[in-house]
């Protein structure tokens, strides 16, 4: 039917445009409020009145607290995802990109304030409730899997000796965010995660192939 499609939080349902702009408001609402409070100390009648939604508008949309905290995780993944994906940064496929991604972040307040918004609810929730596992582990793929692709292609393309492995080297990045952006909250200073970050980039660099005196590799450092 023209116009209409399906929302995760309902399967089988289908939404209006109307309806979307109104489970996305939810969403957003419930974010924020997670992000500030935790996913604990956030009820109904809080995202209600940020929402500015009835009831049975967000009983409707998410008829359980697990279908708004599985959709908060994947919404706060796509935007992790986005932002990762932003121009400037290209596929993240040469080390000025990353080191340009490592900067945006470390440059960025919301890691004093709060942390990372994915990484900071994943942990609160998959240790109080193991069914969101799967959501949790889902969003951290797809963001490791950004690093390893443009680790891969680096690799590829000579820039990255052979044995230089893109799948540990992507969970060297996001262990080093997640760690660093912890100690930025806990420090209210952006040291830790400069550190982490440039730390496990210098890792990676010390696995670049530099030219030799005619420009072509020289298959080592």
């Amino acid at each position: 039917m023209a116009g209409m499609t399906t929302t995760s939080g309902a399967p089988g349902r289908k939404l209006t445009a109307k309806g979307l702009a109104t489970r996305e408001r939810i969403v957003r609402a419930a974010a924020e409020l997670i992000y500030e409070n935790g996913a604990q100390n956030t009820n109904n009648e809080q995202i209600r009145e940020a929402a500015g939604v009835s009831g049975s508008q967000l009983t409707r949309h998410f008829p359980t607290k697990e279908s708004l905290v599985r959709a908060v995780l994947g919404w706060q993944a796509d935007g992790i995802v986005a932002r990762h994906q932003a121009p400037e940064l290209g596929e993240l496929d040469s080390l000025a990109a990353l080191y340009r991604w490592a900067d945006s972040y470390i440059a960025s307040q919301d890691m004093l304030r709060g942390g990372c918004t994915f990484g900071s609810l994943a942990a609160e929730v998959v240790k109080a409730e193991p069914a969101y596992r799967d959501a949790v582990a889902d969003g951290f793929e797809r963001w490791r899997e950004l690093f390893r692709r443009g680790l891969g292609k680096m690799r590829e393309r000579g820039e990255l000796r052979p044995e230089a492995d893109p799948a540990a080297l992507a969970h060297l990045l996001t262990a080093a965010f997640q760690g660093g952006a912890l100690l930025d909250q806990a420090a209210g200073d952006s040291a830790p995660l400069r550190d982490a970050l440039y730390g496990a980039l210098a890792y990676i660099e010390s696995f670049a192939v530099r030219p030799g005196p005619d420009g072509a590799p020289a298959g080592g450092r």
